[in-house]
């Protein structure tokens, strides 16, 4: 069996339909709205809404850690807008109107963060199978689907704003890990709460990974855990145990799966 295996897709339609030549089955561990593009800034949808001129702005506070001057630049250039939330749902469903389409292979998919999961079922067509929290067998192996991302102790999600990214509660997120119990690949967008997994070496900062992906890679020990979400990450492969885990790589930059075999 070859499988191919991205995450963070980023709007890459064109890579995304010829990510699963050659290989059995095509697994998408999420990201395929793209939001805002740091490396082209009129690319992803506050570029094609606002132009690349004030992304560059607010990318450039972003670099600068400047996360509060950025988001209240975001807040300011969306209230410019007669129906903010309209615009972006539109320019969301044009992206996975795109996105579906190009998932030619047999595919199995979980959304990231920087998705609607809501929207999905609208574009999911045949051979394409949405898991999150749930379980499927691929090639004789039992692969296991979370989805989305753990939002930052204490916080809560958000409401009344312009895109709501797919944060979940620890609670939630681990009720997620549990109802999967013993499987051969562990898929999810974010990583394992493994310090070289977590740290992004370019935005210079840790994203949360998940202890209770952890937890299950050690009481299960499965073959593989899978996973994307930290573009550039200190280190894209550590072993945990007898558990292979493996960032899958920025798709939207490379282009090319990871894959698996057996």
């Amino acid at each position: 069996m070859r499988v191919h295996v991205v995450s963070d897709v980023h709007g890459n339609a064109e890579a995304l339909a010829r990510a699963g030549d050659g290989a059995d089955a095509l697994v998408v561990l999420g990201d395929l709205v793209d939001f805002v593009d740091y490396h082209d800034h009129s690319g992803g949808i506050m570029g094609r809404v606002f132009g690349p001129e004030r992304v560059a702005v607010f990318a450039r506070l972003r670099r600068e850690r400047k996360h509060g001057a950025a988001a209240a630049y975001a807040r300011e250039l969306w209230t410019g807008l007669e129906d903010a939330a309209a615009v972006v749902e539109e320019a969301v469903r044009a992206q996975y109107k795109e996105l579906f389409a190009a998932m030619t292979a047999p595919t199995y998919a979980t959304p990231g963060n920087v998705d609607q999961p809501g929207l999905w079922p609208e574009f999911v067509g045949d051979g394409v199978r949405v898991l999150d929290g749930e379980s499927a067998l691929i090639g004789g192996l039992r692969f296991g689907f979370v989805g989305g991302a753990l939002l930052p102790p204490g916080s809560v999600p958000r409401r009344g704003s312009v895109f709501r990214p797919y944060l979940r509660t620890a609670e939630d997120f681990d009720a997620g890990v549990a109802a999967l119990g013993p499987v051969d690949v562990l898929c999810s967008h974010v990583p394992p709460d493994v310090p070289e997994l977590t740290y992004d070496v370019l935005a210079r900062r840790a994203e949360i990974g998940s202890g209770a992906l952890l937890r299950a890679i050690t009481e299960h020990r499965p073959r593989w855990a899978v996973f994307g979400h930290v573009h550039q990450p200190l280190a894209a492969r550590v072993r945990v145990g007898r558990t292979e885990c493996a960032n899958v790589g920025h798709f939207q930059r490379t282009g090319t799966p990871y894959v698996l075999r057996w």
